[in-house]
């Protein structure tokens, strides 16, 4: 195996004389995952099977209607991540609602599986969701303020001339270990008051919202961390600022008490710069420290020049005693960008004072030149330690598998692993 030279971290997030953990990357053989990806891998133990939940289902009229949201089961994580796509097992998913009426709207990709405590068998679990609609799915209705409105409506992704998506967080619930779901509402949404519109809209990533997140569980709540993709205020053309937008975007926390995942909907809570007290559909405040400053190239998210953080996995580690971040950084139209990001917080209690804001500044992680990376995540080894600990992408130790999407080849693999020092 090839050793890299290892990146060393000395910047505290809360004072010069406090040093950060260390890491070193080591290239490996290629692991590669083999089905479809396009998210943060949710997973967890249900007794002694560790079950994963990649891929998308619902309803899209840009890339199509989905049904790759599968599950795969092994006895450790090298088994299940090996698994043959044929091994997959589709769930029985709620059905997308008739236009104007309430339920489940368009697509959803599966972000991150909270597990009850309180069920000893481990098969409560609660899956948050990423969900993306366009006007076409989810029209504007005047009187519940929901949806979206078909004019000067920004391009999306695709070649061809297309829609922009719009993202929301929202919590599925299975009570058999994840064989089917029920779909309990929306965690968070931003709605058309904040959309950003021709002419500035020109990134080919959202309309605005909120999604790609990450949750982890402290005590009696789950945060959520995830990126905010609108404006800070309602749009407006006439006074548009692009520093404003800037302002108010990048990966912001919310939270959720645990009680409330049966009916989240309205419940959760934003941080608005001083606690969590902004609504779960209002404006709320990003984490400072890991926004890109301006004269560092950072910019708003509807810049074709992009520049911010996006995609937050965020685990607990318990050999470092630690919160560890990682994230990508778009530098270009299209979610373009050849790097991945590292982060630290070492506050377990993320619900005291500041906590949940005192993260570290982002250190380059690794770089592919010419290739195009999403969706990094820590996940653990097939060690007698992890599979005895039952160790998850939420719960690592000193040693774990770094994963990630070639957006670019349509691949997720891995080709490193890392090793903690403290």
């Amino acid at each position: 195996m090839k050793r890299l030279l290892p990146f060393l971290f000395l910047i505290s997030c809360q004072s010069t004389s406090t040093k950060l953990p260390e890491f070193t990357l080591t290239a490996t053989d290629t692991f590669h995952f083999n089905n479809f990806v396009d998210c943060n891998m949710a997973e967890a133990w249900i007794g002694d099977t560790l079950r994963i939940f990649p891929g998308k289902y619902g309803e899209d009229p840009v890339w199509g209607e989905a049904h790759d949201l599968k599950f795969a089961s092994g006895k450790n994580a090298d088994e299940v991540f090996a698994s043959p796509a044929s091994a997959y097992i589709a769930p029985t998913m709620p059905l997308n609602a008739a236009k104007g009426k309430p339920g489940l709207h368009g697509a959803v990709w599966f972000e991150t599986v909270y597990q009850d405590t309180k069920d000893k068998t481990g098969k409560t679990l609660y899956a948050v969701y990423h969900n993306e609609n366009y006007p076409e799915t989810l029209p504007y209705d005047s009187a519940t303020k929901e949806g979206y409105i078909d004019h000067k409506w920004p391009l999306g992704l695709t070649e061809r001339i297309t829609p922009a998506a719009v993202c929301r967080i929202g919590i599925m619930k299975s009570t058999n270990g994840g064989w089917s779901w029920e779909n309990k509402g929306l965690f968070l949404e931003d709605k058309q008051p904040r959309m950003i519109l021709k002419p500035h809209n020109t990134s080919k990533t959202f309309a605005g919202g909120v999604g790609d997140p990450s949750a982890v569980a402290v005590g009696n709540d789950l945060y959520l961390f995830y990126g905010e993709y609108g404006y800070p205020d309602s749009y407006d053309s006439l006074s548009y600022d692009a520093k404003q937008e800037w302002g108010g975007q990048c990966i912001s926390i919310a939270k959720i008490a645990l009680t409330d995942l049966d009916h989240p909907q309205g419940k959760a809570k934003r941080w608005d710069g001083k606690g969590f007290h902004a609504p779960w559909d209002g404006t709320g405040k990003p984490i400072a420290s890991l926004q890109i400053p301006i004269e560092k190239g950072g910019g708003a998210a509807s810049s074709p020049k992009g520049g911010f953080h996006w995609g937050p996995s965020v685990s607990w580690n318990e050999y470092l005693e630690c919160w560890v971040m990682l994230m990508g950084r778009v530098e270009g139209q299209s979610w373009v960008g050849d790097k991945l990001y590292i982060s630290f917080n070492p506050h377990k209690d993320l619900g005291k004072d500041d906590h949940s804001q005192q993260w570290s500044t982002p250190q380059l992680l690794l770089q592919k030149p010419g290739h195009v990376l999403w969706y990094p995540s820590l996940q653990p080894l097939n060690t007698p330690e992890d599979i005895a600990a039952k160790r998850t992408s939420m719960r690592l130790g000193k040693k774990a598998r770094l994963f990630f999407k070639y957006s670019d080849l349509g691949k997720y693999m891995s080709e490193y692993v890392i090793e903690f020092k403290k």
